[in-house]
Order: C-alpha cells, then sequence, then structure tokens
C-alpha cells in the first residue's frame, strides 16, 4: 500500500530561536531514513510543521512493506582472509559467521583500495511498523540539541518535555514507542481557541484538521501570514517596517494562529536615539517597530499576538504597559552615560582585559591608534585624526547602554561623540570602525573610517594568530574568518591600494611596540587570508582556475585582484593560451629540478637558433610586459605575451634543454627561468584550464 506518512511529537513549548532548524533536521532525517530503507518512491514528498508545541512531518508515497532486496556486506581484504593453504583465516571464518553465509557464498569485488570479499544475500521486505518508531527515535537523537532535559520519573531526554506521539500511515496507526509514548492518533489545537483533542483521521489531512482547531502547522505558510499580516497594518497606518527577518522566524515559532495589532507609546521616548528604540522593542518585547518614509521611528509598533479576537483592545493596552519601563530604561540608560562624559571614559579602558596575553582595553586603543595613523597617512588623510578614532573606538564598550545592548557598540560612540562636541568625521568613523560586521554589510565610507575599521580588524588577527588563537574546524571564538573577510571587502571593494603585507606588519609591530611575544605571523595569516579571499571569489561566480592562476602568485594589492581576474579570463579566450598555459607547465616542471640560483641567459652561450629566436623575442616583449604590469594594465600584458607563442614551441620543438654540459644547460635553465618569469608576471598561467 502505497500512502502518506504522518509523524507528531506533541511538547512543550520548543525553542523559539532553534524551531525552524529542528524541524527541517527532523524531516530531513526521517525522510533519508526512510528513503535508505526503501520505504519511499520516486514521487515521495516530505513536508515538515512545526509550531511552538510540535515537531511533526508528512511524507506522500510511502509504501507498507519494503521491497525483496540483495543486501551486502563488505568483509576483510582477499590478501589477508587466507592463508598459505588457501583457508580462511580467524577475520574472515568471523565475518563469515556474522554475515550468515558459507564460504562458497562470498564475491570477490574491488575498488581503489584494492581486492575484498563481500558477503550477498536475499533479504525479504519488512512492514514499515517494524522500522517507523525506531527510525523517529534514531532521527530524534539526531538533533542538532545543545542541551537536553528529563521531565517526571523518566529517564527519557528531549529539548522539552513531550506529552503524545502520533505515527499514521494514511488512515491507520503504525503501532510504536518514542521517548517512552504509544503512538496513536490525537492531538491538540490551539491552547485557548480549540476545544477538546483533536483525532486524525487521515495522515494527508493533518494540516486542514489542525487549521479546524485554530493552528497553521506549517511554519513556511505561518511565517507568510505573519509578514502579510504585518505589511497590511503598517500599511493602514502609512508606515513601513523595520526590516527584522530573524524577528519574523523567532515570531512564527511563537505563534500557533497569528493576529496582528497596533500599540502606541509616548512620543517622548523619540528623543532617544532609534537604534535603541527599535532594538530594545524588538529584543526584549519581540515588537514590529514602524517607520515613516524617510526611515524615522515613529511612536507606534506592531503586535503579533497568539490571539485573534474581536475585540483586542486589552491586547494592546497590556502591551503598551509593558513596553513603557523598556523604553524608560532606555531613555536612563542614555541620559546617564551622557551625564557621565563619554571621552573622559578612555581612560578607564586600562582596566579592562581585552586578553590576559593581548593587554587591556587601554592598550588595544593605543594600538588601534597606532595602525590608523599609518594606514590613514598612506592613503593620503589626516594620521592625527585616524589616531583619535582608533583611542576613542572602543570607549562606548564602557557605557550603561552598550552593558545593555551590545549591538549597539559603535552606533552609541557616534551618538556620544557629537553629543560632546566632536567632529561629524571622527564620530562617524568611530560608528563604522566595525564594518562590514556581517555577509553583506556596508562597508566604511571614507579614509579614515576605513584606516580604523582596518587597524580594528588587524589588530584582532594579528594578535590571536600570534598567540596561536586559530578558527578550528566551525568554530572562530574571536571572529578572525569575518574579520579577514571585512579586511578584504574593504582593500578590495572600496578600492584601496595598501599591500595587505604591509598592512599585516603593521600590526605586528605595534603588538611588539608593547611587548606583546607574537610567534611568527606574517606568512602564515597571509596564506590564511588568501583562502577567504579564494572562497569570495570563488562564491562571486569566477571560475576556479582563472582564481587560483591570480591567487599562485600570492598577490598582496588585493585591490587590483579584480583587475588581473579580468585580464586572465580575456587572455583564456586567444587561440594562443591553450599552448602557452601547456608551455608553462612544462616550464615549471623542467625548473623544479634545477638550482634556484639559475645565472641569467648569456648570449655568447646561445647556439641553437630556435633559443636564439626566444631569447631575441623576450628582449622584446619584458620591458612591454614590465610596463603594462606596472601601470597595472593586466590585459595587454598578458595580450603581449601571446606573441611569444611561435617561438616557444619552437624552442621545444627544436632544442634540448638538458644537455651534458653544464655550462649550455644552466644558460638554457636561465632562459626558461626567465621566460617563466615573464609568464607569470600576471597570474601562473600554468593552472589554467584551457
Amino acid at each position: 500500500m502505497n500512502d502518506t506518512v504522518l509523524i507528531e511529537l506533541r511538547t512543550e513549548e520548543l525553542p523559539p530561536k532553534s524551531l525552524k532548524q529542528l524541524s527541517e533536521a527532523f524531516a530531513a532525517a526521517v525522510f533519508s531514513a526512510l528513503e535508505s530503507e526503501q520505504f519511499t518512491t520516486s514521487d515521495s514528498v516530505c513536508t515538515p510543521y512545526a509550531t511552538p508545541r510540535r515537531l511533526a512531518l508528512t511524507i506522500t508515497g510511502v509504501v507498507g512493506r519494503q521491497p525483496d532486496r540483495e543486501v551486502e556486506r563488505k568483509g576483510p581484504a582477499v590478501a589477508g582472509a587466507l592463508d598459505a593453504a588457501g583457508k580462511p583465516t580467524r577475520a574472515l571464518a568471523g565475518f563469515m559467521r556474522a554475515a550468515g553465509v558459507g564460504f562458497e557464498q562470498l564475491h570477490k569485488t574491488a575498488d581503489s583500495k584494492g581486492e575484498y570479499f563481500v558477503a550477498r544475500r536475499q533479504k525479504a521486505g519488512e512492514e514499515l511498523d517494524v522500522h517507523l518508531a525506531e527510525i523517529v527515535g534514531q532521527a530524534l537523537r539526531k538533533l542538532p540539541i545543545p542541551k537536553v532535559m528529563r521531565w517526571g520519573d523518566s529517564e527519557h531526554q528531549f529539548v522539552r518535555p513531550v506529552h503524545s506521539l502520533i505515527l499514521m500511515h494514511g488512515e491507520r496507526v503504525v503501532g510504536g514507542e518514542v521517548l517512552g509514548l504509544q503512538s496513536g492518533r490525537t492531538t491538540l489545537g490551539h491552547r485557548f481557541l480549540s476545544a477538546g483533542e483533536i483525532v486524525v483521521a487521515d495522515a494527508a489531512g493533518y494540516a486542514e484538521q489542525l487549521a479546524a482547531g485554530r493552528v497553521i502547522a506549517s511554519f513556511t505558510a505561518r511565517r507568510a501570514a505573519v509578514a502579510a499580516q504585518l505589511d497590511a497594518a503598517a500599511g493602514k497606518l502609512g508606515a513601513r517596517l523595520n526590516p527584522a527577518d530573524g524577528l519574523l522566524d523567532e515570531v512564527t515559532a511563537l505563534v500557533e494562529w497569528p493576529a496582528v495589532y497596533a500599540g502606541e507609546f509616548e512620543a517622548e521616548y523619540l528623543e532617544v536615539p532609534q537604534e535603541c528604540l527599535i532594538l530594545t522593542m524588538q529584543q526584549n518585547q519581540k515588537y514590529f517597530p514602524l517607520l515613516d518614509a524617510n526611515g524615522r521611528l515613529l511612536n507606534s509598533f506592531l503586535i503579533v499576538s497568539n490571539m485573534q479576537v474581536d475585540d483586542p483592545g486589552a491586547i494592546i493596552r497590556g502591551n503598551e504597559r509593558v513596553v513603557r519601563p523598556r523604553l524608560s530604561d532606555a531613555r536612563f540608560f542614555y541620559n546617564q552615560d551622557r551625564k557621565n562624559g563619554f571621552t573622559t571614559r578612555a581612560m578607564r579602558l586600562g582596566a579592562v582585559v581585552y586578553h590576559n596575553r593581548l593587554g587591556s582595553l587601554g592598550e588595544r586603543a593605543q594600538r588601534l591608534g597606532r595602525i590608523a595613523r599609518s594606514i590613514a597617512e598612506r592613503l593620503g588623510a589626516d594620521g592625527n585624526v585616524a589616531e583619535k578614532v582608533g583611542l576613542l573606538a572602543k570607549v562606548d564598550l564602557l557605557t550603561d547602554m552598550v552593558g545593555e545592548f551590545p549591538e549597539l557598540q559603535g552606533i552609541m560612540g557616534r551618538y556620544y561623540l557629537l553629543h560632546e562636541g566632536n567632529s561629524p568625521e571622527v564620530a562617524d568613523a568611530v560608528e563604522q570602525h566595525y564594518r562590514p560586521r556581517f555577509a553583506g554589510d556596508a562597508l566604511p565610507r571614507g579614509n579614515i573610517a576605513c584606516a580604523a575599521a582596518l587597524a580594528d580588524k588587524l589588530d584582532a588577527l594579528v594578535g590571536f594568530f600570534g598567540i596561536g588563537q586559530l578558527p578550528t574546524g566551525d568554530k572562530d571564538p574571536f571572529g578572525l574568518r569575518r574579520a579577514a573577510l571585512g579586511v578584504l571587502r574593504i582593500l578590495m571593494e572600496t578600492p584601496l591600494p595598501l599591500d595587505l603585507a604591509d598592512l599585516i606588519s603593521d600590526a605586528r609591530i605595534a603588538l611588539n611596540s608593547q611587548g606583546v611575544k607574537l610567534a611568527a605571523v606574517d606568512q602564515a595569516l597571509l596564506v590564511f587570508m588568501l583562502d577567504r579571499l579564494r572562497g569570495m571569489l570563488r562564491d562571486a561566480g569566477h571560475p576556479v582556475d582563472v582564481v587560483e592562476a591570480v591567487l599562485a602568485q600570492q598577490p598582496t594589492r588585493i585591490d587590483l585582484v579584480p583587475a588581473r581576474l579580468a585580464a586572465v579570463s580575456e587572455f583564456q579566450k586567444l587561440p594562443e593560451a591553450l599552448a602557452l598555459a601547456a608551455a608553462n607547465k612544462r616550464i615549471a616542471n623542467i625548473l623544479k629540478k634545477a638550482d634556484d640560483d639559475l645565472p641569467e641567459p648569456d648570449i655568447a652561450l646561445l647556439e641553437e637558433d630556435a633559443e636564439k629566436a626566444l631569447f631575441q623575442r623576450l628582449l622584446l616583449i619584458a620591458p612591454l610586459v614590465k610596463s603594462h604590469v606596472a601601470n597595472e594594465d593586466y590585459t595587454d600584458a598578458l595580450q603581449a605575451l601571446a606573441a611569444v607563442r611561435s617561438e616557444v614551441d619552437r624552442f621545444f620543438d627544436e632544442v634540448m634543454v638538458n644537455v651534458s654540459e653544464p655550462l649550455l644547460r644552466g644558460n638554457r635553465l636561465g632562459l626558461l627561468k626567465t621566460l617563466s618569469a615573464q609568464f607569470n608576471a600576471v597570474a601562473d598561467i600554468s593552472k589554467l584550464a584551457v
């Protein structure tokens, strides 16, 4: 029988920030297991469901019984499975017992690691009922749950207590036990808007039956409903929503039957910077602030309630009453911070530890000022202003507002600096030195802000690399990958004519000047950052071979990388590209076996006409290539190299490089080394797949 499977686990309130992830992981694990056990068909579709009090899924096209099939079990390698007399060793005998086969039933097969024995036997298909509960239990154990809990006197564990279990195939209940619960067909609807148990008659009608009980079971459908109601409510007020996808997901995970209502607060609170009010409403109360057409905060907000009622007045008044103390706290923090002074707090940075091996925040501020000054002066900007930004960049970490809302670091620094009469250039740079905070975030604007942003990220990168605190696997506690990507984006997208190796050196010198002991860091950090650049360029759609050709040279002028990529892509289209790339690979292989200190080619030692012709061609194109590269005309430089193709082809056809006479051999290797340097002036074209 081919029918829909329904699985529902009804629980206490699930963690809202991870509900979507738990739901998708649960559905994927169950579907994968049923597929591997051959219970699904080619038309099977898995649909996850998730509400605050349940994880569920349906899978269409599930058969009630597996097909009969051949099962293969891998055994020991043939080479070690038989003794000198050709008899099975103990290892092979144990494998046969475990597989339930005799020696005559074994087969030999091979893979890249060699030949081995396998046992094959026919296995009769089993009923879905035999497997479903175990599959569900295994899927639950695999979920990404950082902390589990027990409930009652049970030893079972899950992220929240579980109250009921549904396992159905079509219209029938599939017997089984999961987390100590026997499967059935009953569930509950909305906590307040639904009366009594819901008896699920058919797995395929699950979502419709829950909707009758005032529950939108699908997370995706419920999110869309919330978003539509929010847009409609904002439109009625002539306002627009502050973008907040994360909040939308979280609120969706808190309601089963959403209804949106509008509330207000006193306009006097708008004297507080709107970022503070927006954050407290979103983070503490899960409200959606409203903005006018110019992006200014209005004294109204939207509430997503789990109660759809005819008269929402009590709900609205209750939420308005709750939000006022939060807004009052924000106003208090803001006024206290301004009263206590901002720039004077800089003297307190020395009392706050940044890292026990990298000094205090005060010492870090001194480094940021020094590095920012150096970068700004390279860019022709005012070094004094850049140094001031570096010294003040972290002061707002000591304010009450940032202590309550760390997300406002930099933003509050700007407000407080302007309040004390500092220039907009300094205040804006303090705010922007954290940019980019995440993928796709805006970059800092202007040379001063860029200098401060680069100083902040380079100090962290060099410092933590220098004390051995490198990212490992998916762990990056100090955000070094994000910092590296930020540096690369600023250099490449602004763009800035700065050498990455020099920037790394500046940061290392600043740390060393304070007596910080660092391991050798420059080359390791450069390789790390170029690896991040490799990923960035591939994600941007650049061909892998073009990226590898450019990065093989370990470029340190990141602002010039896009031009090099474009030039290599154009070179790839030339008819000479194939032959020259192949020749460059051949030259590279030859030079690998040669000494590093090869001499410059000597015209007096050239004997063959072909090597003389190549030498003369190189004399002609070398100044041209050098000039184009110096002027950053990389396309012209590579096109100039295309003119050497005929001489290169003739050289390899007519000249023996590794002759016995040492002077002659060294001279020809030197000629190839000179040619290789020209080939690789822009990129290592031997990496191209042409």
